[in-house]
């Protein structure tokens, strides 16, 4: 029995699975005071027994909570001399170029708690100024005394030569072994100055408040009788112990979205969409060639949320999907322009929509899923939870029709397909940059809200069809169980690829391999494979793409696998000019575990059909009579035309007009739009 456990900003999901499939499934509001009190209640009801649980996976949003609302540890950082306001500085790009009043995330260490340190490393790796320990001492010790909790330290060069940082290192833990201390060459070891501090500085920022949630949530589930500890999800798709996620914590920056990704890969075909839409925020993946894409760029708190530059750079692999805040809970207003919008800020589960009766006060998008029909009040989390439909609609009319002077019905569906269009929107700019045109994609939707929006989605992307599958509510959960015991390394090493050295290549990556190696043989992992990738750009160029290292003769298959790679993503050649590498990156994994995302259900085939209420459709002139089904009775092979409704437990299927269902073998619902 293995349990995969994904705390969001509504709600805690859990799934459990077995050598036969999924066995029980569970969905709790999330306690954002005390996160893992939900997972051991959540737990607590999901199995009489949890003696035989072998395996516990999680993956959580505390990290970028943390960094979103800054509730991190009391940081310092530690530069070379002169450059102590790289933070600051940053790159002195404008992403909105005429804007006046541009917003960007201040830094997480302000500037009374940066510092200059004498010693200076050149680009070849040569010590130039050598470290002035003296005043690495002094420093240690009057930042202990002023109550600093954890130091970041990123010099310059440091990827290409870390004696210094580790002597800072040695130092502190001498004379004041209570800091934290993050050294920039061992959290991202990569050329980039600024990225590699912003990365270094948040990774320690959050380790404390980390480590403290690890622990507790071990001492939870030791209570509950499960005796091994819990392995924690990663951003880019593997998984970690507690140690390593402790240590590396800005790792499990993205762990929650990484596990739909991963679910959507395991149940659907080789290209497809991902749609996730939960209580707080919406998450699109693309997955090409069975696998979801993985970046190594991505930005914490955006001030603007579809424009890069407007966050915290963070350089870790993170599963490449694009996050928008629009989710069940996202707030419905009147702007200023009187256009009517929805989020990014949400209710969450503390108050919650005002149909969950914990005094919300604002319309939201699952207040208005309930008020045209989609939502039954009498079966939210299969009956677990009573909704208020006229509370809803009282607040929908106060707030957005009588000002708008429309019906309640008309404000409601304005809700519902404004996030459906800002959905779409962002798929389709992400699905296009990477190459895909999202009209050819099937697209996967889970989440607690995602079945209800979906087709509206495909429908404004022009996807061909929606495919639900078993336990969509939560198939994050799901998609942990999917993941192996992984971890990623990188060096730089930057040269012009007709001018390495390839013996020195070859070294890095036994250096990477060997550690990936050892880290897996500590998680109890004997079978290790690797994966080597360079990141490569034409010359002048200012960014680079990710190519898979095979092997053969250097230099050649290197570049024509460059080559192939650029014409992928871009439908064209580069120009004649020579090309270069910039990093070197090895993933060792672990094998995947063998499991079936299959339901086991327990409940009867027989009659299907629920009973039907009254549903909005504009294409069917307003309210009309739409049937309403149960997911667990559905046999392979039913057709369902819509309008009609397919419930379950944890989410709810909309086949509008003009559409039509069909239940797969392996139980997944397939919308044709």
């Amino acid at each position: 029995m293995r349990i995969g456990v994904d705390i969001g900003g509504t709600f805690t999901d859990l799934c459990a699975v077995d050598e036969t499939g999924i066995v029980a499934v569970g969905k709790v509001l999330t306690t954002h005071d005390e996160p893992a009190r939900a997972v051991e209640e959540g737990l607590a009801a999901l199995l009489p027994d949890l003696g035989a649980v072998e395996q516990v996976v999680h993956g959580t949003t505390l990290v970028t909570n943390a960094l979103i609302e800054r509730t991190g540890s009391r940081t310092a950082l530690l530069a070379t001399a002169g450059f102590r306001d790289v933070l600051e500085m940053r790159r002195e790009h404008r992403y909105e170029l005429y804007d006046l009043h541009l917003e960007l995330p201040a830094p997480l260490v302000p500037r009374h708690l940066r510092f200059d340190v004498p010693e200076r490393i050149l680009a070849d790796g040569s010590v130039h100024i050598g470290l002035d320990e003296e005043y690495v001492a002094r420093l240690g010790r009057e930042l202990a005394d002023r109550g600093i909790e954890a130091v970041a330290v990123c010099f310059l060069h440091a990827f290409t030569n870390p004696v210094h940082e580790r002597r800072v290192g040695e130092i502190l833990a001498e004379v004041a072994p209570s800091l934290r201390v993050a050294l920039s060459s061992e959290v991202v070891p990569e050329i980039r100055e600024f990225e590699r501090a912003s990365t270094t500085v948040a990774n320690v920022y959050v380790q404390d408040l980390t480590e403290r949630y690890l622990r507790d949530l071990e001492q939870r589930l030791r209570r509950l009788g499960i005796g091994r500890a819990p392995h924690i999800m990663l951003s880019n798709g593997g998984l970690a112990t507690v140690d390593t996620a402790a240590r590396h914590p800005i790792r499990i920056l993205e762990s929650g979205p990484a596990g739909g990704a991963l679910a959507a890969a395991a149940v659907g075909p080789a290209d497809l969409l991902a749609f996730d839409m939960g209580g707080t925020t919406a998450k699109l993946c693309l997955i090409a060639g069975g696998t979801p894409l993985v970046t190594h760029q991505f930005e914490v708190d955006r001030k603007y949320r579809l424009l890069p530059g407007s966050g915290l750079p963070v350089r870790v692999p993170v599963t490449d999907m694009i996050e928008i805040g629009v989710g069940g809970g996202s707030i419905a207003r009147i702007d200023a322009l009187g256009l009517l919008t929805a989020g990014p800020d949400s209710a969450g589960s503390e108050p919650g929509p005002v149909c969950y009766g914990r005094g919300g006060t604002e319309p939201t998008v699952t207040d208005a899923d309930l008020v045209l029909g989609y939502l039954d009040a009498g079966y939210f989390l299969g009956g677990g939870m009573r909704l208020d439909a006229e509370a809803a609609r009282a607040v929908l009319r106060e707030k957005i029709a009588d000002p708008l002077g429309v019906s309640v019905e008309e404000a409601a569906w304005g809700i519902h397909t404004s996030v459906n269009e800002d959905m779409a929107n962002a798929a389709r700019v992400h699905a296009v940059e990477r190459g895909h045109d999202p009209a050819k994609l099937p697209m996967y939707t889970f989440g607690g809200a995602g079945p209800v929006h979906g087709v509206g989605v495909a429908r404004a992307l022009g996807a061909p069809s929606v495919v639900a599958p078993p336990v969509a509510g939560v198939l994050s959960a799901a998609g942990f169980l999917t993941a192996p015991l992984a971890f990623d390394f990188v060096r730089s090493a930057h040269a012009a690829v007709h001018d390495l050295a390839w013996e020195q290549v070859d070294a890095l990556f036994a250096e990477m391999e060997a550690e990936g190696t050892a880290l897996l043989a500590k998680s109890g992992v004997d079978e290790v494979t690797h994966r080597r990738i360079a990141e490569m750009r034409y010359a002048g160029q200012g960014y680079e793409i990710r190519v898979p290292v095979h092997g053969g003769p250097w230099p050649r298959t290197l570049v024509d696998e460059f080559t192939r790679t650029y014409r992928a993503l871009y439908r064209r050649g580069g120009p004649e000019v020579g090309v270069e590498v910039l990093n070197w990156r090895v993933v060792s994994s672990g094998p995947k575990p063998a499991v079936t995302l299959r339901l086991t259900s327990s409940d009867a085939p027989g009659d299907a059909r629920k009973g039907s209420r009254q549903a909005y459709f504009p294409a069917a002139g307003g309210f009309a009579d739409t049937a309403v089904f149960d997911r667990y009775r559905l046999v392979p092979g039913t057709r369902v035309d819509g309008p009609a409704i397919v419930e379950e437990r944890e989410s709810t299927v909309v086949v509008p007009p003009g559409a039509h269902c069909v239940v797969r073998d392996d139980g997944a619902l397939e919308v044709t739009v």
